[in-house]
């Protein structure tokens, strides 16, 4: 058997351990389709994993009456830690609560052993491997490795930090948490993974059941199992940098990537945490897969492109966000769709360079600034300068407008004492055109005045000459009728001298 048919059915049968035991067989039916060997292996390895018990160490009664299969690992003791019940079961190992049964001091822990059946030489070195990292790593939201050993039967096991919650997305959904504030949980899980990183170290399965949120709404990410070491410092011996032939993953949170088995690399772990941003703020996935087998999920993860979370938010069942199904929309609309839709590029080198700056991004958005996963317009900063100063906006525009108003009904009085101004200099130019007027009248009728005196004058001169010249020949005429006949009657020579 090839390491790729065996990393197939290795895939398949994880996955069906995450299922409930009644929907497994349905399954693998429908994940391993018409390929009959490669459900027969898988199924082989179900029962193997279910039956993997020694008949003579279990009591008849428990097999008998109990409803609850017995896990004989429970209350078993692991150097000071005696194992108390089990809390969770993973593609390759069980994680068991713990207690310290030395009475040195009270303290639960987690203790993760490789399950049963699944000690494999692969499974043992990625379980060391997984020991290694965690003992590199200390960040408060990164679970702490405290201690490590082995087994009587030689299997590895380690000792971590107890932490008591849920996972992410069904604390944010308990929670019934606004998007703003997922959001901020997301950017704490970011600077996880950024530590991570810069200790050279890759999670490589990325994923919401790996994000547990304690009591007190800090997120610790755990299982750094199938995690890549990038320094050769951390290595195990014999251990390969790269291994492409075999892809542990996650399929519905694996990049192009990991599903083309190219080199992993920090790129990889930013586009699981935009998947698991995508759900978180939609409640689901970023494609629409035609079914749930392995060659369909890779597909759609290779060749479709994202759907928009403003859009796929229309499809939740009601129970995401608070908000509610519009608004949320409205707010995913733009920036988030932008941030999401980034981080799920398809090409590696497009995507947010790292998890500190997917998460710089998300603290933009939440500060009101602009993102860098939109087009830098000015029209865009504008429009994000005036929804991040509101309130200054609002007066600057209070204030704008009061001047506007002012300066507005400044002119209309500056332009009504114009036309008065005019209208007055009108009236004042036709008064004095008026008395212009009125005095070339008076001048005129002082003219015609004078003229009038002179012709009287001139006409009293002619009367007088007149009166005279009538009195003349009144005397005249006086002379002839009256002194000429007296004259000719006192003779010849007087009357001579008379007319003479």
């Amino acid at each position: 058997m090839t390491q790729q048919r065996w990393k197939q059915i290795q895939d398949i049968f994880d996955s069906a351990l995450d299922k409930p035991t009644a929907d497994r067989n349905a399954f693998i039916d429908q994940t391993c389709a018409a390929d009959a060997s490669l459900r027969d292996e898988v199924l082989s390895l179900i029962r193997s994993f279910e039956g993997h018990k020694d008949f003579l160490e279990q009591p008849i009664a428990p097999l008998a009456f109990s409803e609850k299969p017995v896990d004989r690992m429970e209350g078993r003791m692991l150097g000071p830690y005696q194992l108390t019940r089990c809390i969770g079961k993973g593609g390759m190992g069980t994680v068991y609560a713990a207690s310290r049964a030395d009475k040195e001091y009270h303290k639960e822990v987690a203790i993760k052993l490789v399950r049963q059946g699944m000690d494999t030489d692969d499974i043992l070195r990625r379980f060391r491997q997984e020991r290694q990292v965690l003992a590199g790593l200390d960040h408060p939201n990164i679970a702490r490795l405290l201690d490590g050993g082995t087994t009587e039967e030689g299997l590895p096991y380690l000792v971590m930090e107890f932490v008591e919650g849920v996972t992410l997305d069904r604390y944010a959904e308990s929670k019934n948490l606004s998007i703003n504030d997922r959001l901020k949980l997301f950017c704490t899980v970011c600077s996880a993974v950024q530590f991570a990183h810069q200790n050279l170290i890759v999670h490589r399965d990325l994923k919401p059941g790996n994000i547990i949120v304690g009591i007190d709404g800090s997120p610790k990410l755990l299982d750094f199992g199938i995690a890549k070491l990038l320094s050769p410092e951390f290595m195990t011996e014999g251990e390969e940098l790269t291994r492409t032939d075999m892809r542990p993953m996650t399929p519905e949170y694996a990049s192009p990537e990991q599903v083309r088995g190219e080199p992993i690399t920090t790129a990889s772990d930013v586009y699981a945490l935009g998947v698991i941003l995508y759900r978180l703020i939609t409640g689901c996935t970023p494609y629409k897969f035609k079914s749930n087998t392995i060659i369909d999920i890779e597909k759609a993860i290779l060749d479709e492109a994202p759907e928009r979370p403003s859009v796929a938010v229309t499809r939740m069942d009601g129970k995401l966000p608070p908000e509610g199904v519009e608004r949320a929309r409205r707010t995913l609309s733009g920036d988030l769709d932008m941030i999401v839709l980034m981080a799920l590029r398809k090409e590696p080198s497009r995507r947010y360079a790292s998890a500190e700056k997917l998460a710089d991004d998300i603290e933009r958005y939440l500060n009101g600034l602009p993102v860098s996963a939109q087009n830098d317009t000015v029209r865009y900063r504008v429009d994000k300068f005036v929804r991040r100063h509101k309130a200054g906006v609002a007066a600057a525009s209070l204030t704008a407008v009061a001047l506007i108003a002012a300066t507005i009904i400044s002119i209309n009085f500056a332009r009504r004492a114009n036309i008065e101004r005019e209208v007055a200099s009108s009236e004042r130019e036709k008064a004095v055109s008026a008395s212009v007027r009125a005095e070339n009248e008076r001048a005129t009728a002082e003219k015609e005045r004078t003229r009038a005196e002179s012709e009287k004058s001139r006409a009293e001169t002619e009367s007088d000459r007149a009166i005279r010249r009538f009195k003349e020949v009144q005397q005249l005429a006086e002379f002839f009728l009256f002194d000429l006949d007296n004259a000719l009657t006192a003779g010849e020579t007087a009357t001579r001298k008379a007319v003479i």
